[in-house]
């Protein structure tokens, strides 16, 4: 039999089984005790969350929106930006209260807000929107500070309109929003009041941390993924990530309605207030409401779709009644939360695993894995060799196996980023996403162990052909190492990031 023919064959089946179900054992051991482990404990939520008294009848009656209104687009200049705006404004004669709407995470573009400024507006309220600014701001800076002169700016330029009451003039903030408007209200009194919905009142890489971690659970996520996900938010250190808005609620003095919905998966809802009862009651805060509205999501919608019923006439009718709603007789009510488990900041990293190391990592794999096309083309411009005949045979097949391999390995690596945007996707709305979800997970674990696989028999086959008398050229070992060693490298990867656990 000749060599090429050797080589071109299955490596044994039996060997091929028995050496990849020892190198899968081993895979998930790694991943199974290197740090770090992640368990957050249940919450004891206290007497005050166990059972809420119903919101008061007063804050839920019905809110005439039918005045006409008139809406003007604006530009703001913020300093190094120019921002634009648009102001909704009710025709009735007289002074009215108004508002800043500011954004959660991301592009914060005005029109997200526009169905509830205007029904505000036609209630009697001036609300402003706007386009957050991109300059300063992105994934991975964020200056809170920064986006709050843009929404003190914002109000300045409406407590100018004749038809605006200077002394009830407010911000209302959303979810990153809620960090922002604090800063804003306790730099400046021009901020009369102060809106926070859906407000985490935690460090963002808890509240992140939380809701990853809820919202796999409500996607019937296996533990595997639990483990890919808090072993990837470990690795990754953003600034922004650490901040601690609690020092800056002490120092609000503003009335504060805050707004948080029963079927919020972005936010651990009963930390969040009690965060934020603490603080305002620590800086000497007594004003302050606190309303918890059944069947809301983080934007105050039924899965996405419209508001609850309760939303906008509580918020109508509590920034109209100003200053008489600002101390409520009820400080806290409304449906009564649940939240399962504590937030946690995910444990640090060790070293191997940090993002500069990963980072390493993976340029390493796509070097070998263009080394290897790389050093084919150098074989094949070299011409032949007194061994030529013997390479002729062993390395078409080899070859093939490492052209295998870079795919099932870059197939890898686009299926898992994929899979975290799948993730994110769904975070918004989960209906009918854990089929999806499942099926990403399985289609990791197909090309993870397929990958374990080829790795195995490419070592192999390539030990049989130098057993046979194969002398690789110089770019051949390149090749070879570049592909070998990239997806071993994967491997390792893979095994830290549990796409080897057990169970799957």
């Amino acid at each position: 039999m000749t060599i090429g023919k050797r080589v071109g064959m299955r490596v044994g089946r039996g060997a091929v089984g028995a050496a990849a179900g020892v190198s899968m054992i081993i895979l998930a051991l790694v991943g199974h005790v290197l740090p770090p482990p992640f368990d957050p404990a249940p919450l004891s939520a206290g007497p005050v969350f166990r059972s809420l008294p119903a919101q008061p009848t007063a804050e839920l009656r019905p809110v005439s929106a039918t005045a006409p209104i008139t809406t003007r687009n604006i530009a703001v200049d913020v300093g190094d930006v120019t921002l634009e705006a648009t102001v909704r404004a009710p025709l009735t004669p007289g002074r009215h209260p108004a508002m800043v709407f500011v954004q959660g995470a991301g592009p914060g573009l005005r029109e997200e807000f526009a169905t509830q400024a205007e029904w505000l507006a036609r209630a009697g309220i001036v609300t402003l929107t706007y386009d957050k600014r991109t300059a300063g701001y992105d994934f991975r800076d964020r200056d809170f500070g920064l986006l709050a002169d843009d929404a003190l700016r914002m109000l300045s330029r409406l407590r100018g309109r004749p038809d605006v009451d200077p002394a009830r003039t407010g911000l209302w903030g959303v979810s990153e929003g809620s960090w922002v408007v604090p800063i804003a209200a306790a730099r400046s009194d021009d901020v009369s009041f102060a809106v926070l919905v859906s407000a985490p009142n935690v460090s963002p890489l808890r509240q992140v941390t939380w809701a990853m971690g809820e919202q796999l659970d409500r996607l019937h996520a296996p533990g595997g993924v639990h483990d890919l996900i808090i072993r990837a938010m470990s690795a990754v250190h953003m600034n922004f990530l650490r901040y601690d808005g609690t020092p800056v609620l002490r120092r609000v003095r503003q009335p504060v309605l805050a707004l948080y919905g029963t079927r919020d998966p972005s936010i651990p809802f009963v930390e969040s207030s009690r965060a934020l009862t603490d603080a305002l009651t620590a800086g000497g805060n007594a004003d302050y409401t606190i309303r918890y509205l059944d069947g809301a999501d983080h934007g105050m919608r039924i899965h996405g779709g419209p508001f609850v019923r309760a939303y906008l006439p509580t918020l109508a009718n509590w920034v109209n009644g100003l200053p008489g709603t600002a101390r409520p007789g009820v400080r806290v009510a409304g449906a009564t939360p649940v939240q399962r488990f504590e937030a946690s900041d995910p444990p640090s990293a060790p070293w191997y695993a940090g993002g500069a190391v990963l980072t390493f990592a993976l340029c390493l794999t796509l070097a070998g894995y263009v080394a290897g096309p790389v050093a084919e083309m150098v074989v094949r411009r070299r011409g032949r060799r007194p061994h030529a005949e013997t390479c002729a045979l062993v390395w078409p097949p080899i070859r093939r196996r490492l052209r295998r391999m870079a795919w099932t390995g870059a197939g890898l690596l686009a299926a898992v980023a994929a899979f975290l945007t799948l993730l994110v996707l769904f975070s918004v709305n989960q209906a009918g996403a854990w089929p999806a979800v499942l099926s990403g997970w399985l289609v990791i674990r197909i090309l993870a162990v397929l990958m374990l696989v080829q790795e195995i028999t490419a070592v192999a086959a390539v030990a049989s052909g130098i057993g046979q008398g194969w002398r690789p050229s110089r770019a051949q070992r390149v090749a070879m190492a570049g592909v070998l060693g990239g997806t071993g490298v994967l491997l390792v990867a893979g095994a830290y990031y549990s796409l080897y656990a057990f169970p799957w």
